[in-house]
């Protein structure tokens, strides 16, 4: 096992490539995805131990707390916990303390991969894409050394009452969210969306994705779709789409992801 191991959840890059500033900077770091399963669960020998993931309808995604709730992690270990969010942390950090007591903790505004609510670029306070991954590198490099030194947070994270009602409220919502999937006749029918969804939720029929309701809303199929042919209603068409320049499809597959 890897000195240090950063657990991560990542829909549309931006929290793989934070994990991995984070890890070239700490060195000897493996990087758990978390989209599925983690392949890891016991890193009780591991010095650090790290969690990057965004905020979901003011939550933690997909199925990262019962992850999170499997895990073996050394109560000798310092660990830190990273959350990505384009307008607010939401409650996913605390609801991450309460199962593992997180020595430091950290947020970066990014882009917002939510298309169907609000255009990628708005976060607060709103930057071009250019200048808002610059932002995530520098504040990841910040964090990177915070963790080198072992700084630990002065506060617990923040559980503010709005976001734990939305947090409680969005598994209902999701599903219904995922009925509005469609795919135009841009398909090329390659199969990457049905191969990127972390729940299995599509399925390749005659060569076109046919979308169930089982669905988290990391919307990699959507934001990866080399064509952008897949949407969710009309304002999804005509807006730009967004994934982290530094992260491919592939990559978000991975199981893990080792950085010397």
């Amino acid at each position: 096992m890897s000195k240090n191991v950063i657990f991560c959840f990542s829909g549309t890059g931006n929290c793989l490539d934070i994990a991995k500033n984070i890890a070239k900077a700490l060195g000897d770091t493996d990087i758990v995805m978390m989209r599925r399963a983690p392949a890891v669960r016991d890193v009780h020998e591991a010095e650090r131990v790290g969690f990057v993931f965004p905020c979901y309808a003011g939550g933690l995604p997909g199925d990262v707390e019962k992850f999170a709730r499997s895990l073996f992690v050394s109560p000798k270990s310092y660990t830190f916990g990273v959350v990505s969010y384009a307008g607010y942390p939401g409650v996913g950090l605390s609801k991450l303390n309460e199962i593992i007591p997180l020595n430091y903790h950290a947020g970066i505004s990014h882009q917002s991969a939510c298309i169907w609510l609000m255009p990628h670029t708005m976060m607060f306070p709103v930057l071009t894409p250019e200048k808002a991954q610059k932002r995530s590198e520098e504040l990841a490099a910040k964090i990177a050394e915070d963790v080198k030194r072992g700084v630990v947070s002065d506060k617990k994270p923040s559980a503010p009452l709005f976001n734990k009602i939305e947090a409680s409220v969005w598994p209902k919502l999701a599903p219904k969210k995922a009925a509005a999937f469609a795919v135009s006749g841009k398909c090329i029918g390659c199969g990457q969306c049905a191969a990127l969804c972390p729940k299995g939720n599509i399925k390749m029929v005659a060569g076109r994705p046919d979308f169930g309701t089982d669905c988290v809303q990391c919307l990699s199929c959507l934001q990866f779709c080399p064509k952008e042919a897949i949407h969710m209603g009309g304002v999804t068409v005509k807006r730009e789409r967004w994934h982290n320049p530094n992260v491919t499809a592939l990559e978000l597959n991975e199981k893990i992801i080792h950085i010397d």
